[in-house]
């Protein structure tokens, strides 16, 4: 297609927007709402997935042992750990440096009180492995390998925190593909009555065209036009008010709920949309391309 064709083709695109722009309003408030919430929904998805990460990062067991096992005993207990597979690496804890770390979270400025143990260490059998995994979903089967062991007492996991965010991950993600599938529908649906109407609207014009020797895809190239920009449009305008809330809402938990900092870990606005803005971008391009095509096979015998 010539230079001049082309520019020709997305003039008579923009008169269709023009034109039926009752129509075309409503597609692009429709595209907007089901990216809007497809953006909202993808921020939060994004952001359990990376939190489940965090959490499996540190996803451990603590093992403890039985009274008097001696130290030869605890490192031939550590290398059987380490051998196991789903185990990344184990950290020894001694005594010494249980009771330092209790001094410190309980005693807090009063360190004084705790001067009367300096000889007496109340955790002298407290030694641990800290064991750190690949996944949180081996914890229990490691668990129980490690329990099995000879010369531990207990075991101690924390699986509750990763298995319930992993699960708000899966509810998140079955909402959202539901929610997405039946408003891309409706978008189908609008920006194809919205392109058959400027068919409609233009039939006696495309008749002349095609009288005159114009090619098929001359004619159905304006609509194409209409149909992406639509999309495009529809789908750029909830980006902007979704950075800004993202960043508030961020924001707002963050220093409102300052006891969740330790707990919650939010992406950066700028690695979310990174990736978000491309995917929206293509989608509204896509379903704008799809809407308008399906519509011209139907209703354009050209």
């Amino acid at each position: 297609m010539k230079i001049s064709s082309l520019g020709y083709c997305i003039k008579q695109g923009f008169k269709n927007i023009y034109r039926n722009r009752l129509f075309s309003l409503a597609s692009v408030a429709t595209m907007s709402a089901c990216i809007f919430l497809f953006g909202i929904f993808f921020c939060v998805a994004k952001n359990v997935s990376y939190m489940v990460t965090e959490v499996e990062k540190n996803t451990c067991l603590t093992v403890f042992f039985d009274v008097g096992v001696t130290d030869a005993r605890i490192e031939s207990i550590g290398k059987t750990i380490q051998q196991m597979n789903d185990v990344a690496m184990i950290e020894y804890t001694s005594p010494e440096e249980a009771w330092e770390k209790y001094k410190v979270k309980y005693f807090g400025d009063r360190m004084d009180l705790a001067d009367g143990f300096e000889e007496d260490n109340p955790l002298a059998n407290s030694a641990s492995y800290t064991v750190y995994l690949n996944s949180a979903d081996a914890l229990s089967t490691v668990a129980n390998m490690v329990e099995n062991i000879d010369g531990v007492r207990s075991v101690k996991r924390s699986e509750i925190t990763a298995n319930s965010l992993t699960d708000v991950s899966g509810l998140v993600s079955m909402i959202s593909l539901t929610m997405i599938v039946v408003l891309f529908l409706v978008a189908l649906f609008l920006i194809g009555n919205t392109v058959s109407v400027g068919i409609a609207v233009r039939k006696e014009e495309i008749a002349i065209m095609k009288l005159i020797g114009a090619k098929n895809g001359f004619v159905r190239a304006p609509f194409i036009v209409e149909g992406i920009v639509i999309g495009f449009v529809g789908a750029m305008l909830p980006m902007v008010v979704i950075y800004y809330l993202y960043e508030n809402v961020v924001y707002y938990i963050i220093n409102r709920f300052t006891f969740l900092s330790n707990i919650l870990a939010f992406l950066p606005v700028k690695t979310v949309f990174s990736t978000l803005v491309p995917v929206a971008a293509v989608l509204g391009v896509g379903i704008g391309f799809l809407g308008s095509y399906m519509t011209l096979r139907k209703h354009l015998k050209v």
